[in-house]
């Protein structure tokens, strides 16, 4: 039981002070990424490279399903290479509405999702690591992107009000947090009801080695902080939301293969997609903006 000092509510201290380690090694890291600035992909340590995130990975914009239209409307500096999936091609974002995107980086979904909306829509990035937000707001200054808004805070605690949004974007972030859990439960709290979730996440798919959930670079790397694929569909329900989808993509191998050579045994990129209960029905197609032409299928890759 707690002690008398202990709210029942809260994590035991070990398990506290075990997420406080966690977020400090991913601050850290991802804070280094934004200073340095060039494009990496997210990976555990190598040989050829310290950390997780290593030059010339394939995880660029093109290598994961966005097109070339649509990266170029983000900023030179935007795209650091960090996701596994494009989220804003399974969001359906419409003329006018509000998008959070969790652990938004240096905004290149941000200012995506921005030209989806339009000048009467709203976009919020929030992200826990200080050289991000300040890159990201550098970046929105020189587009004149008025209508982006990038707040510091954790994604377990979001700087944001009740029932205000209407998608949620996520593009490999969720699986760094230590409670899941609370992502999710904060979530159902900032959407509007029939709010939509759109995120491109890993997942765990077999047990993750022992010897990879301790390393620092694996945390920071999307690869030892993978919850399991039935994990996130619970979590997702516990928190009340429903049509919860959480599907395995079709490069997810190729993908997550080139950070850690074997990784893909135990973890891949998954498309995850649920929504608030309520809300009036959907609109119409014809009022979403157009979506990315997503690059999954033999149709369109080499």
């Amino acid at each position: 039981m707690p002690s008398p000092t202990q709210d029942a509510a809260s994590p035991p201290p070990d398990a506290a002070a075990r997420a406080d380690e966690v977020r400090a090694i991913v601050r850290d890291h991802y804070g280094e990424v934004a200073r340095r600035g060039a494009a990496a992909g997210c990976a555990p340590a190598s040989a050829c490279a310290p950390g997780c995130c290593v030059p010339g990975a394939p995880t660029s914009s093109g290598h994961l399903g966005y097109d070339a239209a649509e990266a170029a409307l983000a900023p030179d500096g935007a795209d650091l290479g960090l996701g596994c999936g494009n989220p804003t091609a399974m969001a359906s974002i419409r003329t006018g509405e509000t998008v959070l995107d969790l652990g938004s980086g240096a905004g290149f979904d941000c200012f995506i999702a921005s030209h989806q909306v339009g000048p009467t829509g709203q976009v919020i990035g929030v992200d826990m690591t200080p050289d991000m937000v300040s890159r990201a707001r550098a970046n929105a200054r020189k587009v004149g992107a008025g209508n982006v808004d990038f707040r510091l805070g954790e994604i377990e605690h979001l700087p944001v009000a009740d029932a205000t949004v209407d998608v949620i974007l996520s593009n490999c972030v969720i699986n760094l947090v230590p409670d899941k859990a609370a992502v999710f439960a904060e979530a159902m709290r900032v959407l509007r009801p029939g709010g939509r979730l759109a995120i491109s996440d890993v997942v765990a798919t077999a047990a993750i080695p022992a010897a990879l959930q301790d390393q620092a670079a694996a945390l920071a790397g999307c690869v030892a902080g993978a919850a399991p694929l039935d994990e996130v569909r619970a979590m997702l329900a516990a928190a009340g939301f429903v049509d919860v989808s959480v599907v395995v993509n079709p490069r997810s191998a190729e993908i997550v293969g080139a950070w850690l050579p074997g990784v893909e045994q135990f973890v891949a990129s998954a498309s995850i997609e649920a929504r608030k209960p309520g809300g009036a029905a959907a609109r119409s197609d014809a009022s979403a903006a157009p979506a990315a032409r997503s690059c999954c299928g033999p149709e369109c890759c080499p």
